[in-house]
């Protein structure tokens, strides 16, 4: 080879190539096996068929959502397959959830609104509506206030803002500082119906607008601790030991009567209400199971959370 040649050949010593050699015969024993061991070893789909999980989305009422968790927990300890996601908001965001077709379950404290179930029926989707449960809605005082009772006329009348100072109802001489659900929660729009309007349907009476909007039990519970002036609703199954109940009679010549499972269950109790579950039509497979366990074994949960179980609940 001339020195003016630009490449040169390289010489390989002969142990150089008996390791190289060595080495591809290793890979190709080694491939060789694990090819066999593809075929001879199934695959996990193979050995053993992969579990199903069902998912049930559920939205809705923050009246209903500590009970819904409740249920949720114990079925999916007794069907592991079932997976439920639940979430609060209020009624009339799981009624949009409905309508908008994103949820299998919306949870609620008040009948859906026909305009409501108008606007389920133009996305093609027909609401069916089940009873889950009742409710007693608790008026609720500072413990330290000596009011112990009110007709439905004065509370309206509070409210309202007719009413303003305690004195005027037998208590002492502070201003009555008003708490409220917001507009979205079903027991708001209940109280307003019901309680406000006193279930006059041609009544155009409203909250006053000194009324404070809270956005959960929790927010009203905090205020009733913290102000011996203040008064708020909510579900019986939310009001704590340092809350005091009012009684409450539809007249000044009625009985005054105090909120509680037995009172609403024999009718003396006069704010009490059905709890409802909406589905996108008549609920069906991994649903309907679901629905038919809370209307049987699930109404232990309702006593026990401080709501009032349907009699002989069945799915139809």
């Amino acid at each position: 080879m001339s020195n003016g040649d630009s490449t040169r050949a390289v010489h390989i010593p002969r142990k150089t190539e008996g390791v190289r050699l060595g080495f591809s015969l290793a890979l190709f024993v080694f491939l060789a096996t694990l090819l066999l061991s593809c075929r001879s070893v199934p695959t996990s789909a193979q050995a053993a068929p992969a579990t199903s999980v069902e998912t049930i989305e559920n939205k809705g009422s923050d009246t209903i959502v500590n009970l819904a968790l409740a249920w949720a927990e114990s079925y999916m300890a007794q069907y592991p397959r079932v997976r439920i996601s639940v979430t609060g908001g209020g009624s009339g965001t799981g009624i949009a959830a409905l309508i908008n077709n994103t949820v299998d379950i919306a949870n609620a404290s008040r009948a859906i609104k026909p305009e409501e179930v108008a606007l389920a029926q133009a996305n093609g989707i027909e609401p069916y509506e089940i009873t889950i449960a009742q409710d007693a809605i608790a008026v609720v005082v500072n413990p330290e206030n000596p009011v112990s009772q009110l007709t439905l006329q004065q509370i309206s009348a509070i409210y309202t803002g007719q009413i303003t100072n305690w004195k005027e109802v037998g208590g002492e001489d502070r201003p009555i500082v008003l708490l409220s659900r917001e507009s979205n929660s079903g027991t708001y729009v209940f109280f307003l119906e019901e309680v406000v309007r006193q279930g006059d349907s041609e009544s155009d009476l409203l909250f006053s607008p000194d009324t404070l909007l809270l956005p959960s039990s929790e927010g009203i519970s905090s205020e009733i601790r913290q102000n011996p002036n203040a008064i708020g609703y909510d579900g019986l199954g939310y009001v704590t030991p340092d809350q005091k109940t009012i009684a409450i009679a539809v007249a000044p010549d009625s009985p005054y009567v105090k909120p509680s499972i037995a009172t609403v269950v024999d009718g003396s109790y006069p704010i009490s209400r059905p709890l409802f579950i909406y589905t996108p039509g008549p609920p069906t497979g991994t649903v309907k199971a679901y629905l038919d366990w809370i209307l049987t074994e699930g109404q232990q949960q309702v006593r026990e959370l401080g709501f009032v179980p349907l009699p002989n609940s069945q799915m139809e």
